[in-house]
């Protein structure tokens, strides 16, 4: 069993798919002359409708590298995880159950040989609602940009809610500031979040405390939800999204609150000693209004990054300075902008399990730096 990984870490797209497989088979083949009968390739089925669009083709790009597979690679067979491709709706069953199985299908036509998957979570496709496999097959096909959201609001349904009214409904609006701003955060909705966060600012006074008052307050129901399977993966990206959005509003008064301080106390540091100079006095200064540095990443080999934005909008709320280095990141550049920077806190993050092999590389390399003996903590998640 292969699955499509190499020293770039794990292939997403279409055409890391196929040409990581075809090295693997060129090799398991043609070298080692391994029987192609018996080879059989995961390409990684990987999780749509989480709200990214970078992520809205990975089904199907499953679905075009196994044609690319079995047309190219003779007698190969093709497997994947099936529930992966539906984790995003975490705690609704329904919904997913229609994924497995329409995805299923389309996979099978594609070529597919074999899956694993819990029996138990399959829908009978030709019993899936008429109204629910579209809202599926949209998204696993990516027919268009508003697919995720089609299905997103169509698994309320099937939550036993009943279906949502497509009728706006701006009854909350005439609630208090916290109270919108709550609604706002749990529902995904940014049309408003600049003139509530106005609102709130004048009322709180201190943009720190709009932060750590009703916009962490909010955050953290949200967080309570997701963890009761009661919101769902798309749902909390949005969320994040907002909160986001809302943040970057104070941002710059916060930013001038803080230049205001620091410029304050560089004037004090260098009043009472004089042999500071303006460039030292500022940077003490300014290491003193920040909880610290952190360096955030997705390990090398993984490309989810959701749970790392996310941590990242909270600790920068919560007076941290964030520097996100993205994606399928080495152990070298890491460590390299720990040094750069002078992080206090290194921030790992994966969720494949090979990630956790490449976050033990990196402590490791850490302690060997000498990181250990600077007390510098790696917080690891995703």
């Amino acid at each position: 069993v292969v699955m499509a990984f190499d020293e770039q870490g794990q292939a997403a797209t279409y055409e890391d798919k196929c040409r990581i497989c075809k090295r693997a088979y060129d090799i398991l083949v043609n070298e080692v002359g391994f029987p192609p009968q018996d080879i059989i390739f995961d390409p990684n089925i990987l999780t749509v409708a989480t709200g990214i669009e970078e992520h809205n083709n990975y089904a199907l790009d499953f679905f075009n590298a196994t044609r690319w597979i079995k047309d190219n690679l003779p007698f190969a067979k093709v497997s994947g995880g099936v529930s992966n491709i539906s984790f995003s709706f975490r705690g609704n069953n329904a919904v997913r159950e229609a994924m497995h199985s329409a995805f299923l299908y389309h996979a099978t036509q594609a070529g597919m040989d074999m899956g694993i998957v819990n029996a138990g979570m399959l829908e009978v496709y030709d019993k899936i609602p008429k109204h629910l496999l579209t809202a599926v097959e949209d998204v696993l096909l990516n027919k268009d940009d508003g697919a995720t959201e089609r299905l997103l609001d169509l698994a309320e349904e099937f939550k036993g809610q009943g279906a949502k009214k497509l009728v706006e409904d701006l009854s909350w609006r005439e609630q208090p500031v916290e109270k919108r701003l709550e609604h706002s955060l749990l529902r995904g909705i940014d049309k408003f979040i600049d003139d509530d966060t106005e609102e709130a600012l004048a009322k709180y006074k201190k943009p720190l405390s709009v932060i750590e008052g009703p916009l962490m307050d909010g955050m953290g129901i949200v967080g309570d939800l997701f963890g009761a399977g009661k919101m769902f993966l798309p749902q909390v990206v949005k969320s994040a999204r907002v909160m986001k959005k809302s943040v970057a509003w104070l941002e710059p008064l916060m930013e001038a609150e803080r230049e205001e301080k620091i410029v304050t106390q560089t004037s004090f540091l260098r009043s009472e000693n004089s042999a500071l100079s303006e460039s030292e006095a500022r940077a003490i200064a300014t290491k003193s209004f920040s909880n610290g540095k952190v360096i955030m990443a997705t390990v090398k080999g993984d490309v989810h990054d959701i749970g790392k934005n996310i941590v990242g909008v909270v600790l920068i709320c919560n007076g941290f300075d964030v520097v996100d280095m993205g994606v399928m990141v080495s152990c070298d550049k890491i460590l390299d902008a720990v040094e750069e920077h002078n992080a206090d806190i290194i921030g790992l993050s994966g969720l494949i399990t090979p990630s956790l092999d490449e976050m033990i590389t990196v402590a490791k390399e850490a302690e060997k730096r000498g990181f250990g003996k600077r007390n510098i903590p790696i917080l690891i998640g995703g």
